[in-house]
């Protein structure tokens, strides 16, 4: 069989299987099973594949067809432009989090000083490496409480160069980090207890997508602690689901003056900003 028929067999199936981006997660995981880029699979569309090479393939197609995510299967996934390592001890950076991270950068670069980040769950360090790396003016304290996840942050903190700037802890949200923080940046679990998710999400580490109360508990401790690590003027950026914004804007009332919430593309409320 040559690529171009792989392909096409393989997206349809993926497509009957759930996913809602067959042919992308086909041609992803084709490309990571030859080791070419995806560009080199239409370079070379009438190859014709040999048995170990399907093989290898076949086995991708499988596990993703029952709900593992690709960034899993393939070990990486591109978020803001850059790309990160992904393992089973993190979760898979997500586009709607770009909407954070876009907020976050646009503060910096409004700013005419260096200011001191910090990104509370931080995972696989993707929103505090991409915030460092659009925005020169700051210096990121990326906080989690799984060692297992921060050794794959350190990871991506070394792929992207940014040692210098960016500063790993372990600790319970804002425990572990330094006070004077001009911005606080946060994805964390939001998902309430008990919910039915999607195979692909699923996948990924409990503990880094469901929450008490509803989903809002963590947010809402983040809001109680983070007065105290923030400088005068600091903010908090937190995403959320649209399900508990109510919930999370009435406790940042406790601690801060004035807030608003952001968009996702798709429309859906996704980021708390607050500040006093």
């Amino acid at each position: 069989m040559t690529i171009v028929e792989v392909l096409k067999l393989s997206a349809d199936y993926l497509q009957k299987h759930g996913s809602d981006s067959g042919r992308l997660d086909a041609e992803l995981l084709l490309a990571h099973a030859l080791g070419l880029r995806r560009l080199d699979l239409y370079l070379k569309f009438d190859h014709s594949l040999a048995d170990p090479e399907l093989a290898v393939y076949r086995s991708l197609v499988s596990r993703r067809g029952k709900g593992e995510p690709v960034a899993y299967l393939v070990g990486h996934k591109e978020f803001m432009g850059l790309d990160f390592e992904v393992t089973r001890d993190v979760l898979v950076p997500n586009p709607d989090t770009e909407t954070l991270v876009q907020r976050a950068v646009e503060i910096a670069r409004e700013a005419s000083r260096p200011l001191r980040v910090a990104d509370v769950g931080t995972g696989s360090g993707s929103i505090a490496v991409a915030v460092a790396h659009y925005a020169p003016n700051t210096e990121v304290w990326a906080s989690d409480t799984s060692r297992d996840a921060l050794e794959v942050a350190a990871r991506n903190v070394k792929k992207h160069g940014l040692h210098d700037r960016v500063h790993l802890e372990c600790g319970d949200l804002m425990r572990p980090l330094p006070g004077g923080l001009d911005l606080v940046c946060a994805n964390l679990p939001y998902v309430p207890i008990g919910a039915t998710l999607p195979a692909e999400v699923a996948a990924q580490p409990a503990g880094a997508l469901h929450a008490g109360e509803g989903g809002a508990a963590l947010v809402i401790r983040l809001l109680d602690e983070a007065p105290a690590h923030l400088a005068p003027g600091g903010r908090v950026l937190a995403e959320i689901d649209p399900a508990i914004v109510a919930t999370v804007t009435e406790a940042a009332g406790r601690n801060f003056t004035a807030h608003r919430v952001h968009r996702d593309l798709g429309g859906h409320d996704r980021v708390l900003e607050v500040w006093s």
